[in-house]
């Protein structure tokens, strides 16, 4: 593999993992588990917040993590969708995933701009996780 050519059956293997992982990010937000979440960063990860706040390593992002999710779900939660994957090299992805606002129960909720993260992935000894992170709200024209 290269970074211009993937083999597709490779493609739809590492694509299903990186879902995973993102799936993982989702069930650790509406379940409010910082650790869980906090495990799917690389030690030396940064990660901008959907308000601009700039986050480097994961022991800031554990900490912001640890101070701002527990009971952030109390009211509603979100959906992560992938909706796009590009391979910069076959160890290393550009992510985009669509973010919506839900009830508790999964419903979207009317009136609330999605997210539009993006995520760089790494995969390293045999995992993907998450480098260098963008949150940015979707603002409606």
């Amino acid at each position: 593999m290269n970074a211009t050519h993937i083999d597709e059956r490779a493609r739809e293997t590492e694509i299903e993992a990186i879902e995973q992982v993102i799936a993982t990010l989702e069930h650790a937000q509406q379940h409010e588990l910082p650790g869980e979440f906090v495990d799917l960063f690389r030690s030396d990860a940064i990660w901008t917040t959907g308000h601009g706040r700039r986050l480097t390593g994961r022991d800031e992002i554990s900490d912001f993590t640890h101070r701002v999710l527990p009971g952030a779900m109390k009211d509603s939660t979100s959906a992560y969708e992938v909706v796009h994957v590009l391979f910069v090299r076959p160890d290393v992805a550009a992510v985009k995933v669509r973010q919506r606002a839900v009830t508790l129960d999964g419903h979207p909720i009317e009136g609330q701009n999605e997210g539009s993260p993006l995520y760089v992935m790494a995969k390293e000894d045999g995992r993907w996780l998450l480098v260098a992170c963008q949150n940015t709200e979707v603002l409606d024209a």
